[in-house]
């Protein structure tokens, strides 16, 4: 199969850009002409020319939450699937046009959706396949591919949130480290070889600064090797399971932090369970992707035992009662829930309350670290003035 990009025009005079793929050129033409598409420009990507749109091979979240919404109000239009998806293949952006394109060919070859999806395995996720597969047995995958739309905007709009939150407290501490690293290899050294010309007693606070920086100064590549090491050898510790699970504990334990991280991750597992209960998922199979979801090794192991407690006849909300892990709020609700019949919409407003309370938290939080950056940056600030400038003040006083 050929890569051809291509510019052209929609009946609306709307400008299309984007790759599709076709055996020939003029195959890959009638493609876009049946797409109703005035082709403008059409040339074959060249193997030469991979390393080009190498940037683009990579698969944002944002790609996948339009394709769903997109697909789902065809789907919902009375379109054919194999009809939606040529569509979208044309419309969607380059790195997702080649999924979409492999997905096609697989469903024109006899494939289910599901099976088509999970042949994609790092775009569509476990439980993206879970539902689609569900909705496809039930008749219902235009029902299904709504809610999934639905839940993907969410998620994309809460991680917005969250992320957004965070931005000037990160930008303030990166500022801080670097203006503290500059003034500590390129201002404090001539400052030194001032006080050392004319041999001025230098207080402890001096004496200190001074030895950090000429630390740095002249070993600032072992410093820079360290941190990288460092960063690296806690990346690969983190990716056994033991790591991964001695991180996680330590992360949840921290004070603030660990609370946010917490209530995103109850979020995460009630909207995800939700979301597959109410596409009549098993509950133990919708454990299992959860599980792997939460990408958490705390959690993951706790839903390990619940997801044996539950094969065996218990109770959800009995199960999760036992693993402090899961707020007492969480195992309360799953038992009206359970009692009521209607897990997936008590369920739903869990993962709202928990989503509501952790961006509150973060809010909070990113007010308080206003202030807290504030009294840290004057603390810095003071001490330096008082290691600087102290000893230019004995200085000119003895003269």
């Amino acid at each position: 199969m050929l890569r051809f990009k291509f510019k052209a025009k929609t009946s609306e005079s709307v400008l299309r850009k984007g790759v599709v793929e076709a055996q020939s050129l003029a195959a890959a033409a009638d493609v876009l002409r049946g797409q109703k598409l005035v082709i403008l420009s059409l040339q074959e990507i060249k193997a030469g020319d991979a390393g080009m749109f190498s940037f683009m091979d990579k698969v944002k979240f944002e790609d996948i939450v339009n394709f769903t919404r997109q697909l789902s109000t065809m789907i919902s239009a009375g379109l054919p699937l194999t009809d939606a998806l040529s569509i979208l293949q044309v419309q969607t952006k380059p790195a997702l046009q080649k999924r979409v394109a492999e997905v096609l060919k697989a469903i024109e070859g006899g494939s289910t959706f599901a099976d088509a999806l999970a042949s994609q395995e790092d775009v569509f996720s476990k439980v993206y396949v879970s539902l689609v597969r569900a909705g496809e047995s039930a008749g219902v995958l235009d029902t299904i591919l709504i809610r999934l739309a639905d839940n993907l905007e969410k998620q994309r709009e809460f991680q917005a949130k969250t992320k957004g939150a965070l931005i000037y407290p990160v930008i303030v501490l990166i500022g801080m480290t670097v203006v503290g690293f500059v003034m500590m290899v390129s201002v404090l050294p001539k400052l030194t070889a001032m006080y050392d010309d004319f041999q001025v007693e230098l207080p402890i606070v001096t004496k200190i600064l001074i030895g950090f920086s000429d630390l740095l100064v002249k070993v600032w590549y072992l410093v820079v090797l360290g941190v990288m090491g460092g960063l690296y050898a806690l990346r690969t510790w983190r990716k056994t399971k033991t790591g991964a699970l001695a991180v996680d504990k330590v992360l949840l334990k921290l004070p603030i932090f660990g609370k946010i991280r917490m209530m995103t991750s109850m979020a995460e597992f009630s909207r995800t369970l939700a979301l597959l209960a109410s596409a009549g998922v098993a509950l133990v199979e919708g454990l299992g992707i959860v599980r792997e979801v939460l990408n958490n090794e705390v959690y993951e192991e706790a839903l390990k035992q619940v997801e044996k407690d539950v094969e065996h006849g218990n109770a959800l909300a009995a199960s999760l009662a036992k693993h402090q892990a899961f707020p007492m709020i969480v195992s309360q609700m799953v038992s009206v829930g359970e009692q009521t019949g209607k897990l997936d919409d008590v369920l739903t407003r869990v993962a709202g309350y928990f989503e509501m309370e952790s961006e509150h938290a973060i809010k909070n939080l990113s007010t308080a670290m206003e202030p807290i950056i504030m009294v840290i940056l004057g603390l810095g600030v003071g001490f330096m003035v008082v290691a600087i400038i102290v000893p230019i003040y004995n200085l000119t006083s003895a003269f």
